[in-house]
């Protein structure tokens, strides 16, 4: 199925210290691949009757609007295909997976968001009347700062838990070792997010995992689907992007802080990723703010 050939890790700008991140914007098409994550992800789309939404082995064209609860590592993407409105809204909400941990889920009064969670593994299709009441719910959290924001979301988690005519949309579920739960992947992983805005050598990141350079990039290949230069590349434009949208620091600014010592280069490998220049992109995505 030529629709999934190129499914690859997405690398979130949500640091291991952060708790939300919410994007708001509108659209005119989607040109996102297929991808996974180890977050979750709750997705709401308006305006959107002819979109074609992949989750799993799940592939349907959805109606006018619709909220999905994608849980980690399963592989999701939505795709313009006969979609004819070019104001296409979607708000996309990504939580760790370990943002609620076995000791609170485990009380009495988590259960259904619990229940809820191990459902996301297949994915969760939400019913349309529950799209709508929850649609204004989570345009407001981006309005909300802090602990705000946190009772909000879980008492929305939990409305959406207990809501009705829940549907699951894939067949299978996830192997939860595709990605963090590799010990060596989880030492690249914490070595770059820490040293991300420094030269990071290619030597010196196979030297942690015991491995030739040549042998190392082809583990992260075969793992991530990039190279190592490209992986790198992926969490310094992750962190630019937050950068740009949350401080009123210049772009080269932002370059320099996050690894780029040249600005060209910045511009063109932030372009190849995010389809749009480092200016564009602070201007279209204003309205996104990251939650600590």
């Amino acid at each position: 199925m030529n629709l999934l050939k190129n499914i690859h890790r997405e690398i979130t700008p949500l640091s291991p210290e952060d708790s939300f991140l919410v994007f708001d914007r509108v659209k005119k098409e989607f040109d996102f691949p297929v991808h996974f994550h180890p977050e979750y992800e709750l997705n709401f789309i308006g305006n959107g009757k002819g979109v074609r939404r992949i989750v799993g082995d799940s592939i349907e064209d959805i109606e006018e609007l619709e909220l999905v609860l994608v849980g980690p590592n399963l592989h999701h993407g939505w795709q313009t295909h006969n979609c004819k409105s070019k104001n296409i809204h979607e708000i996309t909400l990504q939580f760790h997976e370990d943002l609620f941990n076995e000791g609170l889920l485990n009380k009495k009064i988590m259960k259904s968001i619990k229940d809820m969670f191990h459902r996301s593994a297949h994915g969760v299709l939400f019913s349309k009347k529950t799209a709508l009441e929850a649609h204004d719910r989570i345009k407001q959290l981006s309005k909300l700062d802090g602990m705000d924001y946190f009772l909000e979301f879980i008492s929305m988690l939990h409305d959406l838990a207990n809501s009705r005519n829940q549907r699951l949309l894939s067949t299978y579920t996830t192997n939860r070792d595709s990605f963090d739960n590799s010990d060596k992947i989880k030492v690249i992983y914490e070595f770059v997010q820490e040293h991300y805005d420094q030269k990071i050598m290619l030597a010196d990141a196979s030297e942690l995992i015991n491995m030739s350079p040549v042998s190392f990039n082809r583990f992260m290949k075969k793992r991530t689907g990039k190279t190592f230069v490209d992986y790198v590349n992926d969490v310094r434009i992750g962190f630019a992007a937050i950068k740009l949208i949350e401080n009123d620091a210049s772009i080269s600014e932002v370059a320099f802080n996050c690894g780029f010592n040249n600005i060209a280069n910045f511009n063109r490998v932030f372009k190849k990723l995010k389809n749009t220049t480092p200016s564009q992109y602070k201007k279209e995505f204003s309205g996104i703010k990251r939650i600590l």
